[in-house]
């Protein structure tokens, strides 16, 4: 059997290709489109997909939509009865989109598909719902046989907050948490209320959390959510203004906090660290509860996790040193890309009777589900730029890198298939060296043109990640944040508040150290990942440290890169010393002035 799954029309499109339950190809259309985030239909992540797969539309059994957008439009106007006169404008904005385009989605999917092939065959057009695509997401894949899933996000259809068992193929959500009660819209509330982008700025606010004191959270639990033991909650709608309204958060949510929504780009103070530090408490102690819960009452042994607050490692980091689940799996593409390969494959285990064959690590490949480029390729592409690179055979490569990077170099690296979800995983990466105390600000401020607090996660070779952090297992989708060592740590100046404590040395390997001794972890398995594995293993040769930096290539604002000519743009772009790309190995210094932008 031949699947399809499509996510669009929201934020992060994509596609994703299933034969027989194997996962053949998946991919987010920011990356072809180089559109950050873009939600239109993934016409070309779809074409990257059947070219993978080398075939075309004729071939398809299914295609699947990750949710069902007649009850989305239930939900709409369920809220805004509910609540009219007040949200008229949101309401009257968002109903002729509706009425033009997202009321006759599947009309409009046939369209496109056949835009894209005109040969496409007789294939069965299906619809997911939204929690359901997450949690298949995150079982199917998974090394686990049977398991407990929770999914939360900002909201799908109705559901907000899902519990599901899967066992063999069967997958069944039997708990949810409905709109507008939502930890997702919780954080991007604050999100928004301390100045970042809702849908993209989450992950800002937890890289912020670290340098503030959750002074209110306790004001948040008094006034913002109802939190049960069990892990249920509701939202008090008098401070938030997503239900009806273009904003996040309202004027009750100014005065209670008694400040105003802080302008993008303006000074952060202490106030916007403490708020990161508080939501932050809050949206742990909301996911402790449920699991706790549910551990109790279903005696699960294994948890998988999806959705967007899925994507919140320390979180995560937190819900594992709890113990109580044996083992804890998280979809790499935790957000609204991964419910296309959600769809897909709930489609063929659930519906089409595919059986599912569970493997020891999981069945994502290490998330390298992406596009590649043979030499040929890379060659082809770097003599059209007109770059200046040399080809270095593999062994004298990871040699010559492991010294630039102990040298101080940023090297940007660019190999095999490319990561699907929104982290890079050495593939799709930028790497320095984790012991010099200047890397960090100089990859944020230098390369990567955003904030200077923005913290790196730190790749280590698999069987070496005890010796650095508390920390024993598989971390290989950076997903879970823990603890540096205690006999790799410094004291640091406990004088220092706010930002000027990334100035701190906090540790043998401070350019990955969090102000509070953290770090997110990323394993490297000589199975999964045997170049980027050798490149490490040649830095502590050349170092003795098994780590290295690791953070995507790409600069603010822009979709991780794609294509050799989209590394190379990047790399003339900014103050990347060393690029590598296949074989081909380049320096700055090399190429000429006129390349430079």
């Amino acid at each position: 059997m031949i699947t399809l799954g499509i996510s669009a029309f929201y934020h992060d499109s994509a596609a994703a290709l299933v034969i027989d339950g194997g996962i053949i190809a998946a991919a987010q259309e920011e990356r072809f489109s180089r559109l950050k985030h873009d939600a239109r239909f993934p016409a070309k992540a779809i074409a990257y997909c059947l070219q993978e797969a080398g075939f075309g539309l004729d071939a398809l059994d299914q295609v699947v939509f990750f949710e069902k957008p007649f009850i989305k439009f239930e939900r709409l106007l369920e809220t805004y009865v509910q609540t009219a006169p007040r949200g008229y404008r949101s309401f009257a904005m968002a109903m002729p989109l509706w009425i033009r385009e997202k009321l006759f989605q599947k009309s409009e999917l046939k369209k496109a598909l056949r835009d894209l092939d005109q040969g496409a065959g007789a294939f069965d057009l299906l619809f997911s719902e939204h929690h359901l695509s997450h949690a298949a997401s995150a079982f199917y894949p998974s090394p686990f046989d049977e398991a407990l899933v929770l999914t939360m996000d900002g909201v799908g259809e109705w559901a907000t907050t899902t519990v599901a068992i899967g066992k063999g193929s069967d997958l069944h959500i039997h708990r949810e948490i409905h709109f507008p009660h939502s930890l997702g819209l919780l954080y991007s509330a604050v999100t928004y209320y301390t100045g970042f982008r809702v849908n993209s700025g989450e992950y800002k606010v937890m890289g912020l959390a670290p340098y503030g004191e959750p002074r209110y959270a306790q004001k948040m639990f008094d006034n913002l959510i109802d939190l049960k033991q069990d892990g249920s909650f509701r939202l008090n709608q008098k401070y938030f203004n997503y239900a009806t309204g273009l904003t996040m958060t309202n004027a009750a949510f100014s005065d209670l906090f008694d400040q105003p929504v802080r302008k993008s780009e303006s000074s952060l103070t202490q106030f916007h660290m403490d708020m990161a530090a508080s939501v932050q408490v809050v949206v742990e102690e909301a996911v402790l509860r449920l699991a706790r819960d549910q551990a109790r009452q279903t005696q699960q042994r294994n948890l998988c996790l999806a959705g967007g607050v899925a994507l919140n490692c320390v979180a995560n980091g937190k819900l594992r040193r709890e113990g109580l689940f044996d083992s804890i799996w998280v979809q790499p593409a935790a957000g609204d890309a991964g419910g296309s390969l959600g769809a897909a494959l709930y489609a063929q285990h659930a519906y089409g009777g595919v059986p599912r064959i569970v493997q020891q690590r999981d069945s994502m490949s290490g998330a390298y589900l992406g596009p590649q480029y043979c030499n040929t390729e890379v060659v082809t592409a770097l003599q059209d730029a007109g770059a200046v690179f040399e080809e270095v055979e593999t062994d004298s490569l990871l040699t010559t890198v492991a010294s630039d990077l102990a040298n101080g170099a940023a090297v940007g690296w660019f190999q095999g298939r490319m990561e699907f979800g929104p982290r890079a995983l050495g593939n799709r990466s930028i790497l320095g060296d984790p012991r010099n105390p200047k890397t960090q600000e100089a990859l944020n401020l230098k390369i990567k043109f955003r904030e200077s607090f923005r913290p790196f996660a730190p790749a280590v070779l698999e069987e070496k990640v005890d010796e650095w952090f508390d920390f024993t297992g598989e971390s290989p989708y950076m997903l879970m944040v823990d603890q540096v060592a205690e006999a790799r740590k410094r004291d640091a100046d406990e004088s220092r508040q706010g930002l000027d404590r990334l100035k701190e040395i906090r540790s043998e390997i401070p350019a990955v150290t969090h102000v509070d001794g953290s770090a997110r972890i990323q394993t490297v398995s000589a199975g999964t990942n045997p170049l980027f594995h050798g490149l490490i293993s040649a830095f502590e040769k050349e170092t003795g440290c098994p780590v290295i930096v690791n953070t995507s290539f790409n600069i603010r604002g822009e979709p991780i890169v794609c294509t050799p000519e989209d590394a190379f743009r990047c790399f003339m772009g900014t103050n990347m010393d060393v690029l590598v790309i296949g074989n081909c190995y380049l320096r700055k210094e090399n190429q000429s002035a006129d390349l430079l932008e």
